[in-house]
This record gives C-alpha cells, structure tokens and sequence, in this order.
C-alpha cells in the first residue's frame, strides 16, 4: 500500500510538469492571458478593450472565458466545439440576447451577463444549454416582460438583482421552476402581489431585499412551502403588512432578514407560525415599542440568533424578555443605549449565550455581577463604548472567552488583573485605544492567544516586558500592529523574542522608511508579512535584506511603498513565496520586470504569485468584476522595446505611459538566462518528491532518480516527446522499486528456507 502511495505522489508531482508543457501548446488569444486552474484552461480577456470575442485564437478546450469589462455589443454564435463551462461577460456593452447566441454551447454550466445595457432576452437563449445552473443578470436595464422570462429546466441559480424591474407578471417565473435560489434585491418593485411566486414549488432562498417595497400580499408566498431564507432587509414596510398572514405559510422558514425595513411595529403573533426560526435579523428599525418578550421571547424557543441592533430599544428589556429564549446562543444589542442595570437584568436568564455584542452602547460601566452568570460565554464586543479604565476589571470571570473586542473604547490604561483568568483567550483586539505603553506583565497568561490586534494605539514600540518572560507564547501567530508610529532600532528586532513562532505580521501604514537586516531576526517563521502604505524604498541596495532571515515567508505585500525597482535576486533566499503584492509602486518598465516575470512563471511555476499580473483563479471561478493591475511606468526613450512594436497600425506612439507587466513582458526585448535554471528546479523538486515520499529505511539509487531526470528535464521540440520521456521515466521508477521489492522477498524466502533446514 505504501508503494503505491508513493507512486501516486510521484505521478501528483510530475504531471503538473506535464500539464505545464501542454499549456505551451494550446491556443491563447493575443490580447489575453491564459493559465490552468488544476486542469481546466482559463482564458482572461478581461479589460482589454475588445470589441468581439476572439474566437480566432481561442483553444476549443477552454474551461473559463472571462470577457468582463471590455466593449462588446454583440455576441455572434460560437463554435460548435467549444467546450466553454464558465462563461464571463460581465460589465460590456451588450443590449439584446439572441435565441442563438449560446446554442453551441452544450456544456454551459455558469454565465454571467451582470452590469451590461440587456433590456430583452430571447426566452429560448437558453433553452439549449441543457446543463446551465447559474445566470447572473444583475445591473441590467430589463423591460417589462408579459410571458415567461426564461424557458429552462436545469436552471437553480438566478441572479436578478438591480435590474430595473418595477413589475413582474404572473409568467415570469414559469418555465423556470427548478429555481432553488432567486435574487430580486434592488429592482424598484413596491409591491409583491399574489401569484407571482407560485410557480416556485422548489424555491429555498428568496431575497428581495432594497426593492422599495411598501406591501407585501397576505398569500404573496403561499406556495414557497420549501423556503427557508427569506431576505427583506431595506424596504419600506412600515404599514399594510399582515405579518403573520405572510409568514403563515412558511413552517420550514429558518433565517428571515428584516434589517432597515422601516419596521415600527411587530404584533406579539407575527412569528407563531415559523417555530423553527433559528435566525432573526430585525436590526435598524424604528422598534422603540417592540414587547421583546411577547413577541419574540415566547414564540421563538428555537431561536439560537438573534440580531436587534440599532433598534432604540428601551424598557422593555426590563421585564426579562428572554425567559424562554434559552436557546440563545448569539445576542447583538449593539447600538441600543441601554441602562446598566436594564441590560444586566434582561441577560440574566440567557446563561447558554456565547456571543454576545455590546458595541456602540454608551456603556460606561456595568453592575458587578453582570459576567458571572455567562460561564459558556466565547465572544464579546464591547467596542467604541466610552468605557472608563476600571470596567476592564468587570471581565475577570469570563474564563471561557475565546474572542474579546474592546477597540476603540477609551482606553488609556488597562489593569493588569483584567486578563489573569483568561487562559482560554484567542483573539484580543484593543485597537484605537490611546495606550502609548502596555502595563508590564499584561499577557502574561494569555498562553493560548492566537491573535492580538493593537492597531493605531499609539505605540512605538511593542516592549517585550508585556509577555511573560522567558516563555514562548506558542499559539501567537497574527500580530497586527498597523498605523502605529513605530520607531526602528538598526539594532535591534522589531519583534519581542516571545513572538517566535508568529506567522503573520501586520505592519501596513506605520510610516516605516526603512527595515534593518535584524528587524526580524526574533520572529523568523513568519509567513506573511504585510508591508503597504509605508514609505519602503529601493534607494539603499539593501533595503530588502531583511527577507533573508523570512525563509518561510509565502504572502509579502509591498504595495503603495515607493519602489521602482525590483529583481528576483532579492528573494533568493525566500523559497515559498506564493504571493507578493507590488501594486502602487512607481515601477519603472525596465528588463527587471522581464526577470520577475520569469522568475514567477518558471522558477515558482506560477505567475499569479505577482499579485495584479493576471486574473487570480479563484476570482475568475467567483466572476470577480474588478482587478488591480500591476503596472510600470514606460519611457519610450530608454525602453528596450522595438519602435515596429511601439507603432502598431492605428495606434500612435506615446511619450511616458504606463504599461501593464503582461503586456510590456510581451513587448520587450529583453533577454533572460533560463537554459539550466528550470532544469535544476526540476531535479530538486523530483528528488526532495522522492526521498519524502519514502520511509526512512528505504532504499532508492541514483539511477533511479537519474532516469527520471532525464525523462523529465530533457527539452522537447514536440509535447509528444515530452510525454514519451515522461512515460518512460516513470516505468523506469516503477520497475527499479518492484526490482529492489523482488530482491528483499527474495533474501527473506532464502531465510525462511534455512530456518526450515535447520
């Protein structure tokens, strides 16, 4: 079994190498940039002021086709053989869908036409498209349409929101009856009449949230037996809504969402026919006069979140509306300017509660046995409340908070007994408080902290005296230490030696200039360091020496510093880096750029680790509209670009523009030294692969890891001979390790045989 093991995490390795040499092979339109996702060809077209689909150079075997933010007005029909899956069309300058546009295109699974000029679409465009799932409309300028809007029977997701729809009629939805998600949310509607939903037998989500609507018909949602998230959060529904007559219907409703609906009145039987509402979000209404215990209290016994921020919440509280919501398990109060002792009576009955926000409270103090009775209480938000310094000591009982915030609360010193009991602490946030300097001693028990957050509180130094000395604090792996004025020792580590096994520091907007080559020389195993928004240069050709100590380091972010300057060299010694963010610096276009182009795509394998340079897969999958481009700023004077490539027909040459890394890599003429560089990567990965891939006791030759080089370093003129040598390699491997297998069955046969004899 382990045999086979290994030889399957040998195949895993190898075949992205594969993978790799075949994408050189396949078809990329000019214009576009293309890269595999696993194994599916993406091909990112976006943003590249195109007016038609470029077809002519678009492999047939396309997985994801993202064609957002260009200026297409009109789609001709595709290519019979295109196997297109994820098609993106997002934010062009379409007006009308045609019945044939998509006919071809019979593994269709998502399409998204969002934030274009559609007023109409044919109801058969999809009727073709027997596998599609997801349609995204939204931000369309739809009319009014009399019959049905689609005609499909596969489609679950629909996406419909902002699209000017101030009516639906009674065909709307159809022949659209598969719908199991359904999204209305800012189309002007102002009134849901009956009938217009009936059609949705399997409808589970329904939002409709910011359509202006001032009534809801009592049997508007009759048929939606299945529903169980209805959204209607910022609306108007101040009169002519029968509640309980809405939600009559909808016994399986589990999350409904009223937020800034305009709600001034909730009657004491609105929820009695929805005993299974686990979430309720009644937050940024006018509920002054709400009976919390009639209404919600008695009903909802079921209830384990409940959201009645914002409210003007008042008296009522008094009367222990809570008694039997025992079940509660999350309480945000937030934004309700409550009297100490009111809330501390109305939480009392609530002893499961294990998230509970006082944010934006006007607390200033609270009685002192208002935490006792929480012992299963795991997170609490006292944040922006004009707490005094003594409050702090009202939380000593909480031992089984895991998450505290008290940012931006007034705070100029903190006692130094608030956290002795919290041994279970994780997060602590205590950023926007003015504390300058942390009391001695003051995390000294926080052992299993994962988190601490100290953003703009005025430090200029993390003093080491706070943790507990001569202990490593082994959870601690995020420090967030941004918009603090903090001053560098040449000398000395930025970080308190307590922090050594941190792995993510944030150190954004802290007006650093400059980082010596021991700033972090305590906290090594770092592995993802935010640097942006400082004033970092490339003036000294030693400002980045620094990252020489990061040998783990996988995220770094240097963007909006002023460097103009960059080369691969500088991150020799940071083997992991996954990801390194450049964008908003002055980047000048220069054959540097060249070189950290390639040193991304070859030596790392991947050129979305430049952070801007292309689409990042996971944003082409989610249909992000919007990218932050990686650009450099490009003197035609002294830039190694041919003219013929500047002065393209119809396009004029230009003094001093900027230019896009992806683009400008294609243009220049720069030469990189790659001839052994890939080889010897190869070979480290494939023999690193091989020996970790092995017990211990394990015995592989060098022919063996020879053969395999040589069928995978070789350099082929064809892909044909690449996965020739490749085949060949592996067969090698195998053959050597069941070889080596027979040789060691052998020796114990033999054994065996001679114990026998004897």
């Amino acid at each position: 079994m382990s045999k086979m093991w290994f030889i399957l995490t040998l195949v895993t390795i190898l075949c992205p190498i594969a993978i790799t040499e075949l994408a050189e092979q396949l078809d990329c339109p000019e214009d576009c940039d293309c890269h595999y996702f696993r194994i599916n060809w993406v091909t990112d077209c976006s943003e590249s002021n195109l007016t038609n689909i470029p077809l002519e150079g678009l492999d047939n075997n396309v997985y994801i086709l993202n064609m957002n933010g260009n200026h297409l007005r009109e789609i001709g029909p595709f290519p019979e053989d295109i196997k297109v899956r994820t098609l993106q069309l997002a934010d062009n300058m379409l007006s009308h869908i045609k019945n044939d546009t998509f006919n071809n295109l019979q593994y269709l699974v998502d399409i998204d036409l969002s934030g274009n000029n559609i007023t109409s679409i044919n109801s058969v465009a999809f009727a073709n498209n027997p596998g599609l799932i997801t349609v995204e409309l939204q931000q369309n300028p739809l009319e009014y349409v009399e019959g049905p809007l689609l005609i499909s029977k596969s489609v679950l997701y629909l996406y419909l929101s902002d699209c000017n729809l101030s009516k639906l009629s009674s065909l709307f939805f159809a022949n659209t009856t598969a719908l199991n998600t359904l999204d209305l949310s800012g189309n002007p509607l102002r009134i849901v009449e009956a009938g217009i939903f009936d059609p949705l037998i399997s409808l589970e989500t329904l939002k409709l949230n910011r359509c202006n609507l001032t009534h809801i018909a009592g049997i508007a949602f009759n048929s939606l037996v299945h529903l169980k998230v209805l959204e209607l959060s910022g609306n108007n529904l101040k009169h002519q809504v029968d509640w309980a007559l809405v939600l009559g219907n909808l016994a399986r409703l589990e999350l409904l969402d009223l937020r800034r609906s305009g709600i001034s009145n909730l009657p004491e039987n609105t929820f009695i026919k929805n005993p299974w509402l686990r979430t309720l979000i009644l937050a940024e209404n006018e509920l002054a006069g709400l009976d919390v215990a009639t209404t919600l209290g008695h009903n909802l016994i079921h209830l384990d979140t409940l959201d009645i921020s914002y409210c003007h919440l008042t008296e009522p509280l008094s009367e222990t509306p809570f008694l039997n919501a025992t079940k509660l398990r999350t309480l945000i109060l937030s934004g309700n300017h409550l009297s100490s002792a009111v809330l501390s009576e109305a939480l009392a009955p609530l002893t499961r509660l294990q998230t509970l926000s006082l944010r934006d409270c006007g607390l200033t103090r609270l009685p002192a046995n208002t935490f006792h009775r929480f012992s299963s209480l795991q997170k609490l938000d006292i944040s922006y409340n004009p707490l005094n310094n003594a409050f702090t000591g009202l939380l000593s009982p909480l031992e089984s908070l895991e998450h505290l915030d008290m940012g931006y609360s007034n705070l100029k010193t903190i006692s130094e007994d608030t956290f002795v009991k919290m041994c279970s602490l994780k997060t602590l946030i205590l950023s926007g408080n003015k504390l300058h300097a942390l009391e001695s001693g003051l995390f000294q028990n926080l052992t299993h902290l994962e988190t601490l957050e100290l953003n703009h509180c005025g430090l200029s130094r993390l003093n080491e005296a706070v943790f507990y000395e001569n202990y490593t604090y082994p959870d601690l792996e995020e420090l967030r230490l941004a918009g603090n004025p903090l001053k560098v020792d040449i000398n000395e580590p930025l970080i308190p030696k307590q922090l050594s096994r941190l792995k993510t520091l944030d150190l954004r907007n802290c007006n650093l200039s400059f980082l010596p080559s021991v700033a972090f020389n305590s906290s090594r195993n770092i592995t993802k360091l935010l640097l942006g928004d400082n004033k970092l240069s490339n003036t000294d050709p030693f400002s980045l020496q620094f990252l020489e100590l990061l040998q783990h380091l996988v995220y770094l972010d240097l963007s909006n510093n002023n460097f103009s300057s960059v080369t691969s060299n500088m991150f020799r010694k940071n083997p992991d880096i996954s990801a390194l963010k450049l964008v908003g610096n002055p980047w000048k276009c220069d054959c540097n750029i060249v070189d950290m182009w390639q040193w991304a795509s070859s030596e790392r394998g991947d050129i979305g680790v430049l952070v801007g340079s292309t689409t990042a897969a996971a944003d082409s999958i989610s249909g992000s509209k919007k990218k932050k481009a990686l650009l450099c700023y490009l003197d035609t004077k002294t830039t190694p670009i041919k003219e013929g490539k500047l002065r393209r027909p119809g396009r004029e040459l230009l003094n001093n523009v900027n230019r896009t890394w992806a683009r400008y890599v294609r243009e220049a003429d720069c030469v990189w030294n790659q001839t052994q560089k890939p080889a010897r990567i190869l070979n480290r990965r494939i023999r690193a692969a091989v020996y970790s891939s092995l017990p211990s006791n394990s015995l592989v030759s060098d022919a063996s890891i020879s053969s395999l080089r040589l069928a995978s370093t070789n350099e082929s003129k064809s892909i044909g001979l690449s996965l020739l040598l490749f085949s060949v390699g592996l067969i090698m491997l195998v053959i050597s390790i069941f070889s080596l297998v027979s040789y060691k069955r052998s020796i114990v046969t033999a054994a065996r045989i001679r114990t026998c004899n004897v």
